[in-house]
């Protein structure tokens, strides 16, 4: 019931966009589908190179070549950087803060709660993030973003996660159930919470039903991503699952062995916890956070530890990083802000940081082929930064350009906008 009356709100929510005339995106009309050309003087292809003077020919929602001879020029993106739309793996688009300033959480099914959601996803395309992976929203709020109903980067989402409450959480035949009843409900992909909170981290599910939840989720063709801390970070690379998220107090041998086994791993550098301490009056005392000052000086405790995890990662040999901000409410729009810790405080490579938001991400969510650089044949996500993030990594904060599928959202002019203009505190 409460799923059908989110759904109800979102559409209301559409509504309000065509009565009030507010900017329409649809699917590409005959005129939209004609033949662009962007001209870039410094283009990173997605994949760790550097393109230099070069055009980009998009024909509806594709790439279709790159070829410094093409014109007319329809924009002219000399003198920035472009590079594709940036995918952020982990974020929780229905989160918001209430009418009393609170954190509301993500499971409103009120008309304010929808355009809450609505706003989350327009500023983090704002942002320059053109794919997003939610851990919770309504399949609905995909589909039509997906169908041009409204503006947002594309969504693949959790319909339910599977929280790990030892016995309680069923026998392996019972998880193996679950997992086929969230592919019927049109799941992307099973979120799975095998461990507590980053302060407790004590594992909540057995190897046995880490094993039976990832091989089921592998047969029907889902990924799995795990909220793991500490032994659930070897017992899911163990179990072949797809991504492991966070993994505070993950051991080098825990990390040399998601690289042997290709498994995918999404550690925050600072964004959550910084959305948290400059949050903590919005945040205090609402469910699963402190109440007190002293509760929220555990997260700076902790954000020095993530970033040692991160120096530790990033020196492991094949270890697939990925790019995901856990963006909670306060952060939705900021996502880029996760570039800049993971750059200045985890002594990652700025190309590094840079290709673990385009084609290693897009690897990770199985799509290698549609988005993730920029090539012929793949989708039209593209933006542009008034800057170089390679020389200076804040340039991923003045997103001027971005396009997604084809179709142009923000062209604005450069050095003309402050930063994260239009975005929530």
């Amino acid at each position: 019931m409460r799923s059908a009356k989110i759904i109800l709100c979102i559409f209301s929510v559409l509504g309000f966009y065509a009565l009030t005339g507010a900017q329409q995106i649809s699917s590409p009309s005959p005129a939209q589908s004609k033949r662009i050309v962007i001209a870039a003087s410094a283009m990173l292809d997605g994949k760790g190179h550097v393109l230099h003077d070069t055009r980009i020919v998009i024909e509806g929602t594709k790439i279709v070549a790159l070829d410094p001879k093409a014109g007319p020029v329809d924009y002219d993106l000399r003198g920035l950087t472009v590079l594709p739309g940036w995918i952020d793996a982990h974020v929780h688009i229905t989160w918001s803060f209430g009418k009393d300033g609170k954190f509301a959480g993500g499971g409103g099914a009120t008309q304010e709660d929808a355009y809450h959601t609505v706003s989350n996803a327009w500023v983090t395309l704002m942002a320059g993030f053109t794919t997003v992976q939610s851990m919770g929203s309504p399949t609905a709020f995909r589909d039509a973003i997906a169908k041009g109903m409204l503006p947002g980067p594309r969504i693949l989402t959790v319909v339910e996660a599977l929280s790990g409450q030892g016995e309680k959480t069923g026998t392996p035949d019972e998880i193996r159930a679950f997992v086929r009843k969230q592919k019927e409900a049109g799941a992307d992909l099973i979120k799975i919470y095998a461990s507590g909170g980053m302060r407790q981290g004590a594992m909540t599910l057995s190897q046995e039903q880490l094993n039976a939840a990832c091989d089921e989720a592998k047969k029907q063709g889902l990924r799995t991503l795990v909220h793991a801390y500490r032994d659930a970070v070897r017992a899911a690379t163990l179990a072949g699952c797809t991504e492991i998220e966070h993994g505070l107090g993950a051991t080098d041998s825990d990390l040399k062995l998601m690289a042997e086994k290709g498994t995918y791993f999404d550690p925050q550098a600072g964004l959550l916890l910084e959305t948290y301490l400059l949050n903590k009056d919005k945040y205090a005392g609402t469910p699963f956070y402190p109440a007190t000052e002293e509760g929220f000086a555990v997260f700076e405790k902790i954000l020095p530890m993530n970033h040692e995890l991160l120096q530790r990662a990033a020196k492991i040999p094949g270890l697939k990083i990925v790019f995901g901000t856990d963006a909670v409410a306060g952060a939705h729009g900021r996502n880029a802000e996760e570039f800049i810790d993971r750059v200045r405080d985890g002594g990652v490579d700025p190309m590094a940081a840079m290709v673990s938001a385009n084609s290693l991400g897009a690897e990770a969510l199985g799509m290698a082929e549609q988005i993730g650089s920029i090539a012929p044949g793949l989708q039209a996500d593209i933006i542009a930064l008034d800057g170089d993030p390679l020389q200076d990594i804040t340039a991923v904060r003045r997103v001027v350009f971005v396009m997604k599928g084809g179709i142009v959202y923000k062209n604005a002019a450069r050095s003309s906008i402050p930063v994260y203009a239009g975005v929530q505190p």
